[in-house]
């Protein structure tokens, strides 16, 4: 080559953009599987009717009440007493949530579901915070618009030991209108 350094230059490029396509052989699988197993039963009404339900009782929120409730979930993750998480768990739309991560024997790892301000509306597990609008499975999923499809990196999970990557997408009502969220946490192991 009649310049060295461009050979170098082009070797560590195709280096790099290897990596990451390897980092991210993931992406299509999950996303296929979200698409395939979760979206058909996501839009059920206890689900949107929850979210909307919500939405509504949180249309005048201030940015400081969020701060607050998030605190409080926080402060509850590490007590015994856990009245605003077992709050979440135990409603309709979290054992509808439960019973279809039971179903998907091991492929998810945690489904959650927020609504317009990224706030937990219905969870499978337990989340450690309560909003979820301040990180990128919101802001790459409900924030992009009511199309957006976010898969973030694998990772080995703690408590499962597990490697997962969650997906996260935008939830429409049944106009298309954006309402809120979906996180699915998907094993790569399982998948």
């Amino acid at each position: 080559m009649k310049f060295p350094w461009m050979a170098a230059a082009f070797t560590a490029a195709l280096m790099v953009n290897t990596a990451a396509r390897a980092d991210d052989a993931h992406v299509a699988p999950v996303t296929e599987y979200v698409k395939s197993q979760v979206m058909t039963w996501i839009n059920d009404p206890v689900i949107i009717n929850a979210v909307k339900a919500q939405d509504a009782k949180n249309a005048s929120i201030s940015q400081a009440d969020i701060d607050a409730l998030d605190k409080k979930w926080r402060a509850e993750v590490e007590q015994s007493a856990k009245p605003t998480i077992d709050a979440v768990l135990s409603n309709d739309a979290s054992k509808f949530l439960q019973d279809k991560k039971t179903a998907a024997k091991g492929v998810i790892t945690e489904i959650f579901v927020m609504d317009d301000k990224g706030l937990n509306v219905a969870q499978s597990d337990a989340t450690s915070d309560y909003w979820q609008g301040d990180e990128a499975k919101f802001q790459k999923s409900y924030g992009v618009g009511p199309d957006a499809l976010f898969v973030d990196a694998a990772e080995k999970d703690e408590s499962t030991q597990k490697f997962q990557a969650q997906a996260s997408f935008t939830l429409k009502d049944e106009t298309g209108k954006p309402i809120g969220a979906v996180t699915v946490g998907v094993s790569l192991d399982d998948l």
